[in-house]
């Protein structure tokens, strides 16, 4: 795969934009197109969810115990990170009124925080029940586009990579958020800890090599974290299709996570 090296005026262009397509300008397809975009969104199920099927994950909510509150729908938002507070405010700007709009002074009130104080069953209920409206699900796609993938795959296409490339990044960007948090290792750490290590595509250098730098700071920043030690997701699944050389998410596509085997393709 070939790539070109981006002037620094377009690499903020795609960072501001998140627009697709490969470095090559060739029929190679990015991340958000629409097929590879679903493949996406399935692996990241996967490990999320123990299920392909992504889309009946917008209910989804429970307290997985990892210090971030409930998790939510269908990337994890979490009352503890600000992001579910986000679809919920979302949804209220759309649909004023909706059984979650009460609960925004408690979801504001717990961000920062694991509590459940003025949430329990009577909000974990009002999720569920809001998947059925059309309205929700897109305050859901929404936010994660704006926050997770529409960043991940511009800074993805900025460093030269393809569709496996983009969505490496997308799911450090769901799991770990951009910056560092307490306890926690964000994408941009663990982007610049690659960076040191091996050269992007984008400057010149080899694809699956930088992959494997940005896998192995990631795998590190896993095991800074109690909750989500186990690297699975990693090594048994990003890994694995690095090895293969499918650097366009090419299907089939196999592999392990958290221990349950799972194939596209």
């Amino acid at each position: 795969m070939k790539h070109r090296r981006l002037a620094p005026a377009a690499v903020a262009a795609l960072l501001l934009t998140g627009c697709s397509g490969s470095g090559s300008g060739s029929s190679e397809k990015g991340l958000d197109d629409p097929a590879k975009k679903d493949i996406a969104m399935r692996l990241v199920s996967s490990a999320e969810n123990s299920s392909l099927d992504w889309k009946a994950q917008y209910g989804y909510v429970e307290d997985i115990g990892d210090g971030r509150g409930y998790t939510a729908g269908i990337i994890g938002f979490c009352s503890g990170t600000g992001d579910l507070l986000k679809v919920v405010e979302r949804y209220t700007a759309d649909r004023p009124g909706n059984a979650l709009a009460g609960f925004l002074p408690t979801l504001r009130a717990v961000n920062g925080s694991d509590s459940h104080a003025g949430l329990g069953d009577a909000f974990t209920g009002a999720w569920a029940e809001a998947a059925a409206d059309p309205a929700f699900r897109s305050a859901q796609d929404d936010e994660r586009d704006r926050a997770y993938f529409d960043p991940a795959v511009g800074r993805a296409e900025a460093d030269g990579l393809g569709a496996l490339g983009q969505f490496i990044y997308y799911d450090a960007y769901v799991m770990h958020g951009y910056a560092d948090a307490t306890g926690t290792v964000g994408f941009r750490t663990i982007r610049d800890q690659a960076v040191a290590e091996a050269e992007p595509p984008s400057e010149g250098g080899d694809e699956e090599t930088y992959l494997d730098a940005f896998l192995d700071a990631r795998v590190a920043a896993l095991r800074k974290e109690p909750s989500h030690s186990d690297t699975s997701r990693v090594e048994t699944a990003q890994r694995v299709f690095v090895r293969e050389g499918k650097l366009q998410l090419e299907t089939p596509l196999v592999w392990k996570v958290y221990g349950e085997s799972f194939r596209i393709g």
